[in-house]
Protein backbone atom coordinates (compact mmCIF):
# COMPACT_ATOMS: atom_id res chain seq x y z
CA UNK A 1 0.00 0.00 0.00
CA UNK A 2 0.96 3.39 0.01
CA UNK A 3 0.84 6.43 1.92
CA UNK A 4 1.28 10.10 0.96
CA UNK A 5 1.15 13.23 3.14
CA UNK A 6 1.65 16.74 2.29
CA UNK A 7 1.63 20.25 3.03
CA UNK A 8 2.24 23.46 0.79
CA UNK A 9 5.18 25.82 0.44
CA UNK A 10 6.26 28.57 -2.00
CA UNK A 11 7.75 27.63 -5.71
CA UNK A 12 9.32 28.65 -9.11
CA UNK A 13 9.20 28.36 -12.87
CA UNK A 14 10.39 27.32 -16.16
CA UNK A 15 9.99 27.32 -19.99
CA UNK A 16 6.79 25.96 -20.60
CA UNK A 17 5.99 24.18 -23.82
CA UNK A 18 2.70 26.43 -24.36
CA UNK A 19 1.67 28.03 -27.29
CA UNK A 20 1.58 31.95 -26.42
CA UNK A 21 -1.56 32.62 -28.77
CA UNK A 22 -4.48 32.72 -26.77
CA UNK A 23 -6.69 31.67 -29.32
CA UNK A 24 -4.89 28.50 -30.37
CA UNK A 25 -4.44 27.72 -26.17
CA UNK A 26 -8.56 28.04 -25.61
CA UNK A 27 -8.94 25.57 -29.09
CA UNK A 28 -6.84 23.02 -27.56
CA UNK A 29 -8.46 22.97 -24.39
CA UNK A 30 -11.96 23.42 -25.92
CA UNK A 31 -11.15 19.73 -27.65
CA UNK A 32 -9.63 18.62 -24.54
CA UNK A 33 -13.38 19.57 -22.84
CA UNK A 34 -15.14 18.03 -25.67
CA UNK A 35 -17.84 15.29 -24.20
CA UNK A 36 -16.34 15.42 -20.67
CA UNK A 37 -17.98 16.72 -17.36
CA UNK A 38 -17.62 20.35 -15.80
CA UNK A 39 -15.90 18.69 -12.87
CA UNK A 40 -13.92 16.66 -15.34
CA UNK A 41 -13.02 20.11 -17.64
CA UNK A 42 -11.81 22.04 -14.36
CA UNK A 43 -9.52 19.13 -13.53
CA UNK A 44 -8.18 19.20 -16.83
CA UNK A 45 -7.41 22.77 -15.61
CA UNK A 46 -5.55 22.22 -12.53
CA UNK A 47 -3.67 19.77 -14.34
CA UNK A 48 -2.63 21.74 -16.67
CA UNK A 49 -1.28 24.04 -13.96
CA UNK A 50 -0.19 21.15 -11.73
CA UNK A 51 2.51 20.30 -14.70
CA UNK A 52 3.77 23.53 -15.01
CA UNK A 53 4.26 23.99 -11.67
CA UNK A 54 6.40 20.54 -11.84
CA UNK A 55 8.54 22.14 -14.41
CA UNK A 56 9.06 25.26 -12.40
CA UNK A 57 9.70 23.18 -9.50
CA UNK A 58 12.21 21.02 -11.70
CA UNK A 59 14.22 24.19 -12.97
CA UNK A 60 14.95 24.95 -8.84
CA UNK A 61 15.95 21.50 -8.13
CA UNK A 62 19.29 19.24 -8.68
CA UNK A 63 18.50 16.32 -11.31
CA UNK A 64 19.61 13.87 -8.94
CA UNK A 65 16.75 15.00 -6.86
CA UNK A 66 12.96 12.76 -6.35
CA UNK A 67 10.24 15.42 -6.45
CA UNK A 68 6.73 15.09 -5.06
CA UNK A 69 3.77 17.54 -5.78
CA UNK A 70 0.09 17.56 -4.81
CA UNK A 71 -1.05 19.91 -7.55
CA UNK A 72 -4.87 18.68 -6.71
CA UNK A 73 -4.21 20.11 -3.19
CA UNK A 74 -2.21 23.47 -4.30
CA UNK A 75 -5.12 24.39 -7.08
CA UNK A 76 -7.84 23.85 -4.35
CA UNK A 77 -5.86 25.87 -1.53
CA UNK A 78 -5.37 28.78 -4.32
CA UNK A 79 -9.38 28.30 -5.21
CA UNK A 80 -9.58 29.14 -1.61
CA UNK A 81 -7.39 32.36 -1.25
CA UNK A 82 -9.49 33.58 -4.06
CA UNK A 83 -12.60 34.26 -2.27
CA UNK A 84 -10.71 36.46 -0.12
CA UNK A 85 -8.98 38.67 -2.73
CA UNK A 86 -10.04 42.01 -4.17
CA UNK A 87 -10.27 42.12 -7.50
CA UNK A 88 -6.97 42.35 -9.01
CA UNK A 89 -5.39 39.81 -7.27
CA UNK A 90 -8.92 37.78 -7.97
CA UNK A 91 -7.85 38.17 -11.46
CA UNK A 92 -4.21 37.37 -10.67
CA UNK A 93 -5.17 34.18 -9.18
CA UNK A 94 -7.54 32.92 -11.90
CA UNK A 95 -4.89 33.10 -15.00
CA UNK A 96 -2.14 31.93 -13.23
CA UNK A 97 -4.31 28.41 -12.39
CA UNK A 98 -6.15 28.60 -15.42
CA UNK A 99 -9.53 29.02 -13.70
CA UNK A 100 -9.97 32.08 -16.09
CA UNK A 101 -9.94 29.89 -19.01
CA UNK A 102 -11.80 27.36 -17.43
CA UNK A 103 -15.02 30.33 -17.26
CA UNK A 104 -14.55 31.63 -20.55
CA UNK A 105 -15.07 28.54 -22.08
CA UNK A 106 -18.85 28.15 -21.68
CA UNK A 107 -21.22 31.09 -20.96
CA UNK A 108 -22.99 28.83 -18.45
CA UNK A 109 -20.05 29.23 -16.26
CA UNK A 110 -19.00 31.99 -13.61
CA UNK A 111 -16.08 32.20 -11.34
CA UNK A 112 -18.84 30.91 -8.52
CA UNK A 113 -18.82 27.70 -10.55
CA UNK A 114 -14.98 27.22 -9.52
CA UNK A 115 -15.80 26.75 -6.14
CA UNK A 116 -19.26 24.96 -6.48
CA UNK A 117 -16.97 22.41 -8.25
CA UNK A 118 -13.71 22.14 -5.61
CA UNK A 119 -17.08 22.03 -3.13
CA UNK A 120 -18.10 18.75 -5.67
CA UNK A 121 -14.37 17.26 -5.79
CA UNK A 122 -13.35 17.64 -1.99
CA UNK A 123 -16.91 15.98 -1.46
CA UNK A 124 -16.28 13.34 -3.80
CA UNK A 125 -12.44 12.84 -3.63
CA UNK A 126 -12.13 13.26 0.01
CA UNK A 127 -15.07 12.50 1.92
CA UNK A 128 -16.33 9.22 0.34
CA UNK A 129 -14.51 5.90 0.86
CA UNK A 130 -14.15 3.88 -1.90
CA UNK A 131 -11.19 1.24 -1.56
CA UNK A 132 -9.01 4.13 -0.70
CA UNK A 133 -8.30 7.07 2.04
CA UNK A 134 -7.75 10.34 0.75
CA UNK A 135 -7.87 13.37 3.13
CA UNK A 136 -7.15 16.53 2.30
CA UNK A 137 -6.51 19.51 5.20
CA UNK A 138 -6.65 23.45 4.36
CA UNK A 139 -6.04 25.50 7.42
CA UNK A 140 -6.03 29.25 7.28
CA UNK A 141 -4.87 31.06 10.30
CA UNK A 142 -4.49 34.75 10.43
CA UNK A 143 -3.22 37.31 13.29
CA UNK A 144 -5.21 37.68 16.02
CA UNK A 145 -5.95 41.81 15.33
CA UNK A 146 -6.98 40.82 12.04
CA UNK A 147 -10.75 41.14 11.91
CA UNK A 148 -12.42 38.41 9.10
CA UNK A 149 -15.21 38.81 7.10
CA UNK A 150 -18.20 36.98 7.99
CA UNK A 151 -18.96 36.19 4.16
CA UNK A 152 -15.20 35.07 3.85
CA UNK A 153 -15.71 32.82 6.71
CA UNK A 154 -18.94 31.42 5.48
CA UNK A 155 -17.32 30.82 2.10
CA UNK A 156 -14.71 29.02 2.89
CA UNK A 157 -16.84 26.94 4.93
CA UNK A 158 -19.12 26.42 2.36
CA UNK A 159 -16.85 25.68 -0.76
CA UNK A 160 -13.99 24.46 0.72
CA UNK A 161 -14.85 22.67 4.58
CA UNK A 162 -12.28 25.28 6.02
CA UNK A 163 -12.28 27.34 8.90
CA UNK A 164 -10.01 30.52 9.06
CA UNK A 165 -8.73 30.67 12.82
CA UNK A 166 -7.56 33.81 14.19
CA UNK A 167 -4.41 32.94 16.48
CA UNK A 168 -1.39 34.32 18.60
CA UNK A 169 1.34 33.47 16.24
CA UNK A 170 3.42 34.31 19.40
CA UNK A 171 1.65 31.82 21.55
CA UNK A 172 4.16 28.56 21.92
CA UNK A 173 0.54 26.74 22.11
CA UNK A 174 -0.30 27.42 18.91
CA UNK A 175 2.48 25.66 17.15
CA UNK A 176 0.86 22.66 19.16
CA UNK A 177 -2.60 23.02 18.65
CA UNK A 178 -1.65 23.26 14.50
CA UNK A 179 0.79 20.60 14.90
CA UNK A 180 -1.48 18.24 16.59
CA UNK A 181 -4.81 19.14 14.42
CA UNK A 182 -2.62 17.90 10.98
CA UNK A 183 -1.17 14.50 13.25
CA UNK A 184 -4.95 13.93 13.45
CA UNK A 185 -5.94 14.39 10.54
CA UNK A 186 -3.31 12.73 8.83
CA UNK A 187 -3.65 9.90 11.03
CA UNK A 188 -0.46 10.50 12.39
CA UNK A 189 1.68 10.60 9.31
CA UNK A 190 2.58 13.98 9.28
CA UNK A 191 4.18 14.40 12.52
CA UNK A 192 5.17 18.02 13.99
CA UNK A 193 4.88 19.63 10.37
CA UNK A 194 5.32 22.99 11.76
CA UNK A 195 8.65 23.29 13.49
CA UNK A 196 8.48 26.88 14.35
CA UNK A 197 6.24 30.18 13.51
CA UNK A 198 7.78 33.38 12.83
CA UNK A 199 5.82 35.06 15.16
CA UNK A 200 4.77 38.39 12.63
CA UNK A 201 2.75 36.13 10.36
CA UNK A 202 0.02 37.84 9.26
CA UNK A 203 -1.74 35.25 7.10
CA UNK A 204 -0.76 31.69 6.53
CA UNK A 205 -2.18 29.00 4.39
CA UNK A 206 -1.20 25.00 5.07
CA UNK A 207 -2.71 22.39 3.00
CA UNK A 208 -1.76 18.49 3.61
CA UNK A 209 -3.11 15.32 1.53
CA UNK A 210 -3.11 12.20 2.93
CA UNK A 211 -3.03 9.26 0.62
CA UNK A 212 -3.25 5.52 1.47
CA UNK A 213 -4.11 3.00 -1.21
CA UNK A 214 -4.05 -0.72 -1.91
CA UNK A 215 -2.74 -2.29 -4.92
CA UNK A 216 -5.71 -4.48 -7.22
CA UNK A 217 -3.09 -6.68 -7.75
CA UNK A 218 -0.75 -6.98 -4.78
CA UNK A 219 3.37 -7.78 -4.97
CA UNK A 220 3.92 -10.85 -3.49
CA UNK A 221 6.53 -10.36 -0.83
CA UNK A 222 8.43 -12.90 -1.46
CA UNK A 223 9.23 -12.06 -4.64
CA UNK A 224 11.39 -9.04 -3.84
CA UNK A 225 14.51 -8.79 -4.36
CA UNK A 226 17.37 -6.47 -4.39
CA UNK A 227 18.86 -5.22 -7.89
CA UNK A 228 20.50 -2.27 -9.51
CA UNK A 229 18.34 0.84 -10.11
CA UNK A 230 20.42 2.99 -12.53
CA UNK A 231 20.30 6.64 -11.37
CA UNK A 232 22.48 8.23 -14.42
CA UNK A 233 24.77 6.90 -17.21
CA UNK A 234 27.26 6.20 -14.28
CA UNK A 235 25.74 5.34 -11.09
CA UNK A 236 23.53 2.69 -9.54
CA UNK A 237 22.19 1.84 -6.21
CA UNK A 238 20.66 -1.44 -4.57
CA UNK A 239 17.42 -1.07 -4.34
CA UNK A 240 14.25 -3.93 -3.20
CA UNK A 241 12.85 -4.73 -6.63
CA UNK A 242 9.25 -5.55 -6.29
CA UNK A 243 8.12 -8.51 -8.65
CA UNK A 244 4.50 -9.13 -9.65
CA UNK A 245 3.16 -11.25 -13.19
CA UNK A 246 -0.51 -10.00 -13.98
CA UNK A 247 -2.94 -8.64 -16.52
CA UNK A 248 -1.61 -5.20 -16.89
CA UNK A 249 -2.45 -2.02 -19.08
CA UNK A 250 0.66 -0.58 -20.56
CA UNK A 251 1.18 2.06 -23.53
CA UNK A 252 3.80 3.25 -25.96
CA UNK A 253 4.81 6.65 -26.82
CA UNK A 254 7.22 6.60 -29.72
CA UNK A 255 7.14 10.56 -29.73
CA UNK A 256 8.40 10.96 -26.39
CA UNK A 257 10.53 7.74 -26.64
CA UNK A 258 8.91 6.60 -23.13
CA UNK A 259 6.62 3.59 -22.33
CA UNK A 260 3.62 4.22 -19.67
CA UNK A 261 2.31 1.82 -17.02
CA UNK A 262 -1.16 1.36 -14.92
CA UNK A 263 -0.99 0.20 -11.61
CA UNK A 264 -4.69 -0.07 -10.18
CA UNK A 265 -5.13 0.63 -6.99
CA UNK A 266 -9.11 -0.66 -5.30
CA UNK A 267 -11.40 2.04 -6.29
CA UNK A 268 -10.93 3.91 -9.58
CA UNK A 269 -7.77 5.72 -8.85
CA UNK A 270 -4.18 4.03 -10.53
CA UNK A 271 -0.29 5.23 -10.65
CA UNK A 272 0.64 6.08 -14.04
CA UNK A 273 4.47 5.17 -14.35
CA UNK A 274 6.49 6.71 -17.52
CA UNK A 275 9.30 5.36 -17.71
CA UNK A 276 11.90 7.03 -20.45
CA UNK A 277 13.56 4.50 -22.52
CA UNK A 278 16.93 6.59 -22.13
CA UNK A 279 18.32 7.05 -18.80
CA UNK A 280 18.93 10.52 -20.41
CA UNK A 281 15.29 10.74 -21.64
CA UNK A 282 13.65 12.16 -18.40
CA UNK A 283 14.09 16.03 -19.51
CA UNK A 284 11.91 15.70 -22.84
CA UNK A 285 9.40 14.23 -21.18
CA UNK A 286 9.51 16.56 -18.40
CA UNK A 287 9.04 18.99 -20.85
CA UNK A 288 6.13 17.60 -22.61
CA UNK A 289 4.31 16.28 -20.15
CA UNK A 290 0.55 18.05 -20.43
CA UNK A 291 -3.09 16.75 -19.81
CA UNK A 292 -3.15 16.39 -23.63
CA UNK A 293 -0.23 13.38 -23.69
CA UNK A 294 -1.98 11.52 -20.31
CA UNK A 295 -5.21 11.95 -22.24
CA UNK A 296 -3.68 9.84 -25.19
CA UNK A 297 -1.58 7.69 -22.81
CA UNK A 298 -4.79 6.35 -21.89
CA UNK A 299 -6.61 6.14 -24.69
CA UNK A 300 -3.80 4.08 -26.34
CA UNK A 301 -3.36 1.32 -23.40
CA UNK A 302 -3.40 -2.20 -24.03
CA UNK A 303 -4.33 -5.22 -21.63
CA UNK A 304 -1.78 -7.63 -21.93
CA UNK A 305 -0.03 -10.54 -19.40
CA UNK A 306 3.27 -8.25 -18.09
CA UNK A 307 5.77 -8.76 -15.74
CA UNK A 308 6.38 -5.94 -13.53
CA UNK A 309 9.22 -4.82 -11.71
CA UNK A 310 9.44 -1.84 -9.63
CA UNK A 311 11.34 -0.84 -7.21
CA UNK A 312 10.31 0.22 -3.48
CA UNK A 313 10.61 3.56 -2.74
CA UNK A 314 9.70 6.56 0.17
CA UNK A 315 9.19 10.10 -0.55
CA UNK A 316 9.26 13.13 1.41
CA UNK A 317 9.56 16.20 0.39
CA UNK A 318 8.89 19.73 1.06
CA UNK A 319 8.96 23.08 -0.52
CA UNK A 320 8.05 26.43 -0.17
CA UNK A 321 6.31 27.65 -3.58
CA UNK A 322 6.00 31.40 -3.33
CA UNK A 323 9.13 31.82 -5.60
CA UNK A 324 7.26 29.33 -8.16
CA UNK A 325 4.35 30.56 -7.76
CA UNK A 326 5.68 34.35 -7.93
CA UNK A 327 7.49 32.91 -11.51
CA UNK A 328 3.71 31.97 -12.94
CA UNK A 329 2.53 35.22 -12.60
CA UNK A 330 0.80 35.21 -9.19
CA UNK A 331 2.89 37.82 -7.65
CA UNK A 332 0.21 39.75 -6.00
CA UNK A 333 -0.49 37.58 -3.33
CA UNK A 334 2.83 37.69 -1.57
CA UNK A 335 3.73 40.89 -1.28
CA UNK A 336 2.23 44.16 0.02
CA UNK A 337 0.53 45.20 -3.08
CA UNK A 338 -1.75 42.59 -2.93
CA UNK A 339 -5.76 42.31 -2.11
CA UNK A 340 -7.45 40.81 0.25
CA UNK A 341 -10.16 43.08 0.78
CA UNK A 342 -12.57 39.89 0.33
CA UNK A 343 -10.96 38.63 3.50
CA UNK A 344 -10.49 41.31 5.56
CA UNK A 345 -10.25 45.36 5.61
CA UNK A 346 -6.87 45.43 6.16
CA UNK A 347 -3.53 45.05 4.25
CA UNK A 348 -2.68 41.80 4.43
CA UNK A 349 -0.36 39.56 2.71
CA UNK A 350 0.88 35.95 2.71
CA UNK A 351 4.06 35.23 3.58
CA UNK A 352 4.03 31.69 4.22
CA UNK A 353 2.61 28.52 2.01
CA UNK A 354 3.63 25.17 3.04
CA UNK A 355 3.61 22.53 1.12
CA UNK A 356 4.75 18.74 1.99
CA UNK A 357 4.04 15.35 0.71
CA UNK A 358 4.52 12.08 1.61
CA UNK A 359 4.43 8.65 -0.28
CA UNK A 360 5.28 5.31 0.58
CA UNK A 361 5.05 2.90 -2.40
CA UNK A 362 5.34 -0.87 -1.21
CA UNK A 363 3.78 -4.35 -1.86
CA UNK A 364 0.68 -4.04 -0.31
CA UNK A 365 0.29 -0.23 -1.39
CA UNK A 366 1.03 0.59 2.47
CA UNK A 367 3.90 0.60 4.84
CA UNK A 368 4.36 -2.62 5.25
CA UNK A 369 7.24 -5.09 6.49
CA UNK A 370 10.49 -5.17 6.24
CA UNK A 371 12.69 -7.51 3.45
CA UNK A 372 12.73 -11.05 4.68
CA UNK A 373 14.27 -13.20 2.09
CA UNK A 374 16.30 -12.54 -1.48
CA UNK A 375 14.71 -14.12 -3.90
CA UNK A 376 15.70 -15.04 -7.39
CA UNK A 377 13.86 -14.50 -10.79
CA UNK A 378 13.69 -17.18 -13.02
CA UNK A 379 13.76 -15.70 -16.78
CA UNK A 380 9.99 -15.78 -18.39
CA UNK A 381 8.78 -15.49 -21.87
CA UNK A 382 6.29 -12.46 -20.29
CA UNK A 383 6.78 -9.21 -21.70
CA UNK A 384 8.45 -7.12 -19.31
CA UNK A 385 8.00 -4.02 -17.78
CA UNK A 386 11.21 -3.26 -15.90
CA UNK A 387 11.22 -0.24 -13.62
CA UNK A 388 14.89 0.09 -13.37
CA UNK A 389 16.07 3.92 -13.80
CA UNK A 390 14.80 7.58 -13.59
CA UNK A 391 10.74 7.58 -13.76
CA UNK A 392 7.69 9.88 -13.39
CA UNK A 393 4.73 8.89 -11.19
CA UNK A 394 1.07 10.19 -11.64
CA UNK A 395 -1.46 9.16 -9.22
CA UNK A 396 -4.64 9.80 -11.35
CA UNK A 397 -8.80 9.69 -10.11
CA UNK A 398 -10.29 8.34 -12.88
CA UNK A 399 -13.63 9.40 -12.87
CA UNK A 400 -12.74 12.69 -11.84
CA UNK A 401 -9.85 13.42 -14.04
CA UNK A 402 -8.22 14.41 -10.91
CA UNK A 403 -4.41 14.47 -11.11
CA UNK A 404 -4.02 13.99 -7.17
CA UNK A 405 0.13 13.24 -7.38
CA UNK A 406 2.51 13.83 -9.87
CA UNK A 407 6.16 13.51 -8.93
CA UNK A 408 9.66 11.81 -10.13
CA UNK A 409 12.11 9.19 -8.52
CA UNK A 410 15.80 9.37 -9.56
CA UNK A 411 16.70 7.75 -6.61
CA UNK A 412 14.43 4.85 -4.42
CA UNK A 413 16.99 4.16 -1.85
CA UNK A 414 16.96 7.93 -0.56
CA UNK A 415 13.88 8.28 1.24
Amino acid sequence: MRLMRLQHLPLTSTSLPEPSDPKIRRARLLRLFHGRSRLQRLNTVNAHFGFNLYRSLRNHVNQSDNILLAPAGISIAMGMMSLGAGPGTHQQIYKALGFADFVNASVHYDNTTVHKLFRKLTHRLFRRNFGYTLRSVNDVYVKKEVTLKDAFRAQTKTYYFAEPQSVDFRDPAFLEKANNRIQKLTKDLIKDPLKSVDPNMVLMLLNYLYFKGTWEQKFPKEMTYYRNFRINEKTSVRVAMMTNKGNYLAAADHELDCDILQLPYSGNISMLIALPRKISGMRTLEQQISPTVVNKWLKSMTNRTREVLLPRFKLEQSYDLIENLKEMGLSDMFQESGDFSGMTSESVSMSWLKHQGTITVNEEGTEAASLTQVGFMPLSSQIRFVVDHPFLFLIYEHRTHCLVFAGRVVNPSQS
